[in-house]
Order: C-alpha cells, then sequence, then structure tokens
C-alpha cells in the first residue's frame, strides 16, 4: 500500500514541481508558460534539468532565480523555432489567390505575423507582396516572444544550406522570378535584400500576457497555438480577434482551428485545407 502511494505521490510531486517553477518564471519575469500543452512543456523542462546536470525540477527553479544565463537558456528551450521560407506552399499560394486581391483594393494594408520565430515566414510574405505590387502599401509587424530570434530575424541572414529546401517551396508558392533574385550569397549564408525590410516593423510581443497594439487587415499565426493549451488557445485567438479589422483575414497552420473556440462562429471559412478565415462579425 505505502509502495503504491509513493508512485502516486512522486507523479503529484512532479506536477507541483512543475507548476511553481512556471509561477517562479512568470512571477521573477513575467514570462507566462502556465497555460502551454504540459507533455511540451515538461519535455522542456526535464531537458533543461538534465543539460544543467541537476537532480531535480525544483533544483532548477533555484538555479534561474540566481543564474541569468541558465534563465535565458530555459526561455530558449521554451521557444519552438521549426520555420522556413514559404513553408506550406500551398498556403501562400492560396493567398495570393484568394486573398491578394481583395487587399489590393486597400489603400493601405496592416498585417501581423505573430510568433514570427526567425523571419522566414515574414521574409516570403514580403516576397510575395512585392511580386504583387502591393509592397508599397503594406506594413508588416513581425512579433515574437524571444529578442533573441528577432534579432536573426532583422538581419535577413540565413544559412545557404537552406536555399534549395526555400526554392522548391517558393516555386510551389507561385513565385514570378528566380528566387536568387532576392539575396546575396556571403559565404556558407546568403543575406536577403534589404529592400525587402523597408517596410517591416520587428518587435517583442507576448501572445500570452500583451494586449492588442493596432488594428490590422491580416494576421498570421501559424504552428504556435499547438504549443498551448485549450484555455489559452481560446484566449489568444479572442486576442486576434480584437486585432482584426471586420472582414479581415486570419491564417494559421496546418494543425490548428478556430473550431471550439468562443470566436469560431465569428469566422467564415475560406480554405479548410490551407486554414485561411475571413472575420464577418
Amino acid at each position: 500500500m505505502m509502495k503504491e502511494y509513493q508512485q502516486v505521490n512522486g507523479k503529484d510531486k512532479e506536477k507541483i514541481e512543475i507548476e511553481l517553477l512556471l509561477q517562479g518564471l512568470y512571477a521573477w519575469c513575467g514570462y507566462d508558460y502556465r497555460n502551454y500543452a504540459y507533455n511540451s512543456i515538461r519535455r522542456r523542462i526535464w531537458h533543461r534539468v538534465h543539460a544543467e546536470k541537476l537532480g531535480s525540477i525544483t533544483g532548477l527553479l533555484e538555479k534561474i532565480l540566481h543564474d541569468s544565463d541558465c534563465l535565458k537558456r530555459l526561455i530558449q528551450d521554451f521557444s519552438i523555432h521549426v520555420t522556413e521560407m514559404f513553408r506550406d506552399p500551398v498556403f501562400f499560394l492560396a493567398f495570393r489567390e484568394k486573398i491578394v486581391p481583395v487587399l489590393r483594393t486597400y489603400p493601405s494594408i496592416r498585417i501581423w505575423h505573430a510568433g514570427c520565430s526567425t523571419g522566414e515566414e515574414v521574409y516570403s510574405m514580403a516576397i510575395l507582396l512585392q511580386e504583387e505590387g502591393i509592397y508599397e502599401k503594406t506594413k508588416i509587424y513581425a512579433t515574437d516572444i524571444s529578442a533573441d530570434v528577432l534579432k536573426v530575424a532583422k538581419t535577413g541572414v540565413f544559412p545557404i544550406a537552406n536555399m534549395r529546401k526555400f526554392t522548391t517551396n517558393y516555386i510551389k508558392a507561385g513565385g514570378t522570378k528566380a528566387f536568387s533574385d532576392y539575396y546575396d550569397v556571403k559565404g556558407d549564408t546568403v543575406k536577403f535584400e534589404i529592400n525587402l525590410t523597408k517596410n517591416i516593423v520587428f518587435a517583442q510581443h507576448n501572445l500570452v500576457t500583451d494586449r492588442s497594439f493596432n488594428e490590422f487587415h491580416v494576421i498570421f499565426c501559424r504552428n504556435v497555438l499547438i504549443y498551448f493549451d485549450k484555455a489559452l488557445q481560446n484566449k489568444v485567438h479572442q486576442l486576434f480577434y480584437d486585432s482584426l479589422g471586420m472582414f479581415g483575414f486570419l491564417g494559421l497552420g496546418d494543425r490548428e482551428s478556430i473550431l471550439f473556440t468562443d470566436t469560431a462562429g465569428c469566422y467564415e471559412e475560406l480554405s479548410s485545407q490551407e486554414k485561411l478565415y475571413r472575420k464577418i462579425k
């Protein structure tokens, strides 16, 4: 009986330790991961525990409170940065064919890339809009919780090894030029032309704790919400709803949806496969 109790109690203790760590992180520096998907956040916490050669999650909490470098490493572990240019090309093709014609009728355009990571998707959109002749009247707001990835995004410098994949994506997304026209090769990296960033504003923004900061015609948040629990997903969807102008467009990742959120009835579905929606009320 005692052995069985200890096993159950051990699981409970782990949850308590994780809750204390996340609460401490929020109280200490304002990063709120308390409603992230539990299994995902648990894996990342244990990865950091082992990487720091610690024996417990409580030990990690103690270390991040007294070691700013360890805190930065943990935040980096929590930040998901899997991205590529023209990722899911059919999404960009659908945007080009279904939404760009509407945007052409606007005198000015505001687009928000929420959770922009290292910026590949933002540069992709700048290229697409330039080819469609509407970049000059567009302002793109590219935000992320991580200051480190925003620094990378601002440089427009990416590994040359990625260019073959990015070029294939670009062609499938309906690209109209040679993709290599948009960057210069510098050793084992490429730098995208500075012209692409002239209408881009890079800034830190926390989807969990920060509020709406403008009204947008288009909001992209792709492959970010899958790391949140249902309650937090609903909260962020409310933020997007509040930030979208009437008849504005919302683009999500291929594993994400507005179904079962409080705002689901406020959108019409433009493409179920590409997860493109339009706000209608």
